[in-house]
């Protein structure tokens, strides 16, 4: 991407409104819900919180270590143009094309999903069982089409300039902090018994497997023990994920060599320590045994009923409402400077190159739009998830490599910020983050081992357009 390009963005985004978008883009749903699955994978109150903990760490370790390569290349498309200079435009491309194919899209789709599902509780009408039109195995609900309006919403402010979509983001992101902040305060003081707290920690660190239709736990060990964990970690680092978001809007970020990294370590750091407080609330109020029954996994519903009656399922209803929302004006915001880079590279459609008169790439965010309410359709919030988690995991692996290799390839190459505690924290994150994959491809191979077919689908589709364009 030439100067010229890079100058057409507005720099109207402080460490505030970064670190927001942050915080705003990573909490969406996940941890309303998430920890019901977890409970059920390795039935312990130890392994639930140090699930989460670990998850947060990591997210943390590849924070710092992007702060490198943020402060290195301070434009506008961050983790594809990470991979192109350590890599090259095919590796590049794969994570374009994975960005556009499943991962932003799949997210947005899985969150707006979850919008509407929650939205269900204040309109009953709304609900995803109301069913208004039907050809075959294909159903369309009310709730799909809630989903798809929010994103053709969002995707409108976004059009409009990044000032509109940066209000709206931090006025609902410190909303949603301080509505977390203050049910952990009231379920910590209000509603914690020493009697559900006690038990919950009796046998804290020995896991079980929990069958829901007998409300029974049996121990595990070994490679169930592993497909627990794996499948645990699917939810966890979903909901500690799109904090790459403020690298893609490098570009409108006021001094990008400093507030680009600190804004991904504030914001994951900020997440990281919500997330953990918020499941020791969650047994301090809630027998285990209901985190893991809880109705359609909403455990916060079942925490908001302890902590407030009657009242709390309109609550929680709420702030996941609002948490959603923002989080998705996140993600829509962040996804279609990746397309814009791409584009000026040649590697996406020349009109997502465009910036319109608010200095936005506005057919760029409409076509993220269009294919995210395609995705919405399918209805599939768990495949989602897998699809997305996988992908995910081995681009940032991909990424903190590149590290490394811009260590040797670039020695002499101006580094405001360097990775702390390189190479050892880089790499302990490569290795985790190695495991974790390998094992969730034996484990989930049906679902993940789809998410990895979509990405190399891009190689043919790559040598195809590079045919096409000029170097």
């Amino acid at each position: 991407m030439t100067d010229n390009n890079k100058e057409e963005f507005k720099k109207e985004l402080g460490l505030l409104d970064g670190t927001m978008l942050v915080v705003g883009s990573m909490i969406g749903s996940g941890i309303f819900i998430v920890s019901a699955d977890i409970a059920r994978q390795v039935g312990s109150t130890g392994w639930l919180i140090l699930i989460w903990l670990i998850s947060g760490i990591i997210t943390m370790i590849a924070a710092v270590s992007y702060g490198e390569l943020s402060a290195m290349f301070p434009n506008a498309g961050g983790q594809y143009v990470y991979l192109k200079e350590a890599y090259n435009k095919l590796i590049a491309f794969l994570y374009g094309w994975s960005f556009f194919a499943v991962i932003q899209t799949g997210t947005i789709a899985a969150v707006g999903v979850a919008f509407s599902k929650f939205t269900a509780y204040l309109i009953p009408a709304v609900s995803d069982e109301n069913i208004i039109y039907e050809m075959g195995s294909f159903k369309l609900n009310v709730a799909q089409i809630v989903s798809i309006v929010t994103i053709i919403f969002l995707t409108y402010l976004n059009t409009r300039g990044v000032k509109n979509s940066k209000i709206l983001q931090t006025i609902l992101t410190i909303i949603k902090i301080v509505s977390i902040l203050g049910l952990i305060i009231f379920g910590l003081t209000l509603a914690a018994k020493s009697s559900v707290w006690n038990a919950n920690w009796t046998d804290a660190w020995t896991p079980h497997s929990f069958n829901p239709e007998t409300g029974s736990w049996f121990p595990i060990g070994g490679t169930a023990l592993i497909s627990g964990i794996s499948a645990a970690m699917v939810g966890t680092l979903f909901s500690s994920d799109s904090w790459t978001g403020v690298t893609f809007i490098a570009g409108e970020i006021k001094n990008p060599k400093r507030n680009v990294g600190l804004s991904m370590f504030l914001g994951t750091l900020i997440v990281t320590i919500i997330y953990v407080l918020t499941n020791i609330m969650y047994v301090a109020v809630i027998p285990l045994s209901e985190i893991a029954g809880a109705k359609s996994d909403r455990v916060a519903v079942v925490a908001s009923d302890y902590i407030f009656g009657d009242i709390g399922t309109l609550i929680i209803a709420l702030m996941i409402m609002i948490s959603t929302f923002a989080c998705n004006n996140g993600l829509i915001m962040a996804g279609a400077r990746v397309y814009y880079t791409m584009a000026n590279d040649g590697l996406f459609f020349k009109k997502a190159a465009i910036l319109n008169h608010a200095s936005v790439p506005a057919w760029a965010l409409w076509a993220q739009c269009l294919w995210a309410s395609v995705l919405c359709l399918t209805g599939k919030y768990g495949d989602l998830l897998d699809f997305v988690i996988i992908i995910v995991l081995i681009f940032y692996i991909l990424t903190i490599y590149g590290i490394i290799i811009l260590r040797k390839k670039m020695p002499d190459a101006v580094r405001p910020y360097k990775a702390i505690g390189y190479p050892f924290l880089p790499l302990l994150y490569i290795v985790i983050a190695s495991a974790v994959c390998i094992s969730l491809l034996f484990t989930k191979f049906s679902t993940c081992g789809w998410g990895v077919l979509i990405m190399l689908m891009g190689i043919p589709i790559y040598y195809l357009i590079k045919e096409k364009t000029p170097n």
